[in-house]
């Protein structure tokens, strides 16, 4: 992402058609309107364990950490890392943070990707901690850093952040990833280490075509597999504005997961389709600005709920958690409910 970094630490020391996603109108409060405590958040993600919610975010040095017990009320409950890992000093001189993490179980402990990188930059690179358990009171509790995943350098056509670890229908791993520059990539995972193995090349499945030289913004990628289909999230236009951000959220499907990915009305993601999924507050509200860097997660209920930030224009553009449950339509396609 090519990010205000500045702005996140210190908050820390369209041309698109068919919309599937829509506010609620069924007169019921919405899980966002009750939502109350530590709210601000960056990329962030979410999941489970146990009776906790954790969701982590780019907010909090390095890799912050807020839990609930019902999705509502949330309390900051520190970092995952105390300092940069030295070899993410040294393959990124000059990074300041650690942004955008992803969080899952697989084999038996929790993998947390995230990214290290600078402004403007794709010299970047994705980083991996693991850990059998997020409760800091359960035995085996403690984020163990396993170092680099993948990277991209300035002879690269991709930027290595954005993390989301996915696993297919077949057992198979994957990686993906990317911010601007040619968009967002596939890496197959050796499920052993859980890294991209060397010399492994990356699929291409969604972009923003661009002029030679002009901005193409797509980022934030992430893949909900889902009734037979895979469904990829990722966000268009610029965060870190505040309430100036144009961020928004779209949402494609492809019978595999490595595309094409089609948004409902048939256009290409490699084309800089889709259908949005997540869009700016409605114009008579105006309060949150810049909905995106979702990330999806299923609770034991078999409810799949979507966390994404947003920048609260009554609290001077600070961004903030959202949750949106999504309800699945007869047509196969989201709807997030926020």
């Amino acid at each position: 992402m090519i990010r205000k970094f500045s702005l996140l630490l210190g908050l820390a020391a369209l041309g698109l058609t068919g919309s599937v996603g829509a506010q609620q109108t069924d007169g019921g409060p919405t899980l966002n309107s009750q939502m109350t405590g530590d709210l601000v958040v960056h990329d962030p993600v979410i999941t489970r364990e146990g009776d906790t919610y954790y969701v982590f975010s780019t907010v909090g040095r390095y890799v912050g950490i807020k839990t609930s017990k019902d999705l509502k009320h949330w309390t900051d409950a520190g970092a995952v890392f105390a300092e940069i890992p030295a070899w993410a000093k040294q393959a990124v001189p000059g990074t300041e943070g650690i942004w955008a993490p992803d969080i899952s179980y697989v084999n038996g402990e929790y993998r947390l990707y995230y990214s290290v990188s600078t402004f403007g930059s794709n010299r970047s690179a994705i980083g991996l901690a693991t850990s059998k358990t997020l409760d800091p009171k359960a035995k085996g509790y403690g984020w163990k850093d396993q170092g680099l995943v993948v990277m991209s350098t300035h002879d690269d056509d991709f930027n290595a952040i954005d993390p989301n670890f996915v696993q297919d229908d077949q057992g198979r791993q994957w990686l993906t990833l990317g911010s601007f520059w040619s968009g967002i990539k596939l890496f197959p995972l050796d499920p052993k280490t859980g890294k991209v193995a060397p010399g492994t090349e990356p699929y291409s499945i969604a972009r923003r075509p661009a002029p030679a030289g002009g901005p193409a913004p797509i980022e934030a990628p992430f893949i909900i597999p889902h009734g037979g289909w895979f469904y990829l999230i990722a966000s268009y236009d610029y965060c870190c504005k505040g309430v100036n951000s144009t961020y928004y959220t779209v949402v494609s499907r492809s019978k595999k997961i490595t595309g094409p990915y089609k948004g409902k009305d048939g256009s290409d993601m490699m084309q800089g389709g889709g259908t949005i999924l997540l869009r700016a507050d409605l114009e008579e509200k105006q309060r949150f600005r810049g909905p995106g860097h979702a990330g999806a997660f299923t609770d034991k209920d078999g409810t799949t709920y979507l966390a994404y930030h947003a920048y609260d224009k009554t609290a001077e553009g600070r961004p903030t958690l959202r949750i949106a449950p999504i309800v699945w339509g007869a047509d196969g396609w989201p709807v997030a409910q926020y």
